[in-house]
């Protein structure tokens, strides 16, 4: 394995948490901080927000993600790896970082939004129940997310539509950077699926550009499309900064990074936002998958 993981003692942070409370945001008063871009202009973050929604799956590995101390062991190691740049979490496993003293001088980004559960029957009404911009702007975290899904044909999001303008609202008003991740959504055998043509996440990122009364803070969290060869045409629609997210881990893992490595090279793409493909890959191997990743950039 490239890199060391880092052995993470549960009981400690147990320990921390049950008799000393105010050490998350004592943590967070001390944490180094360093701008959104860095001197490359790029941005390379790791994505860790899916437990909080039940997605805890990799693979055929349904509860992959579940145990905590392997995916702080995972985090750290990633964070550690040169080029970089910080993270995204929900308030859970960011705290746990801090305590762990693994977020000095990267970008931390908060997940606004989890409370469309995985495989509920109101997934799509994906109410904010994650960080409040006021929580981002009090622990001096560096920027926000949320997840987008529309369903055309679920009402329950319309509440996400709603609340997702108002969250992005609010987070202009903090002055800080939120990266939105829409997608066109449908249900399939019952199971909600995440359509990628060109077609439906050109739609997607001309409803998300469009959110709340400005976009001067917004940026955008976007997939390849299936169609490789229209992902140009795809980011036209939009003048916002956009990061590429990985989506689910593949056997064919140096086919996802070229799909990257073409995508990259578009005006509008400033970076990569990777969590399961990379924490988490075919090989085991988490240091070389992240360095492979920001040896695209």
């Amino acid at each position: 394995m490239t890199g060391t993981r880092p052995a993470v003692r549960v009981s400690e942070l147990v320990r921390t948490r049950a008799r000393n409370p105010e050490a998350v945001s004592e943590a967070a008063a001390r944490r180094v901080r360093r701008p959104l871009l860095g001197d490359s202009g790029r941005l390379m973050i790791v994505a860790a927000d899916h437990p909080a929604r039940g997605a805890l799956a990799v693979g055929d590995r349904r509860l992959a993600m579940a145990n905590r101390a392997d995916l702080l062991e995972r985090l750290c190691l990633a964070l550690s790896r040169p080029g970089v740049d910080g993270v995204l979490g929900t308030a859970d496993v960011l705290d746990d970082l801090l305590l762990l003293g693994a977020l000095d001088g990267k970008v931390v980004m908060g997940s606004l939004n989890r409370g469309g559960l995985a495989g509920a029957s109101f997934e799509l009404d994906d109410r904010f129940t994650g960080h409040r911009p006021e929580d981002l702007a009090r622990l001096r975290f560096d920027a926000g997310k949320l997840l987008l899904r529309i369903g055309y044909d679920d009402p329950g999001s319309l509440n996400t539509l709603a609340s997702g303008a108002r969250a992005v609202d609010a987070m202009a008003a903090q002055r800080l950077p939120v990266f939105v991740e829409p997608f066109i959504s449908r249900r399939v055998d019952g199971r909600l699926r995440n359509d990628l043509s060109a077609e439906a996440v050109t739609r997607s990122i001309a409803i998300a550009s469009g959110l709340a009364g400005t976009s001067a803070y917004t940026w955008l969290k976007v997939p390849v499309t299936e169609e490789e060869d229209r992902m140009a045409a795809v980011m036209e629609t939009s003048t916002l900064p956009a990061v590429l997210l990985g989506g689910e881990v593949g056997a064919d893992q140096d086919e996802a990074y070229e799909k990257w490595r073409k995508a990259l090279r578009l005006p509008t793409v400033q970076g990569l936002v990777v969590g399961r493909s990379l924490l988490y890959p075919p090989d085991g191997d988490v240091g070389a998958a992240v360095d492979t990743a920001v040896g695209l950039l």
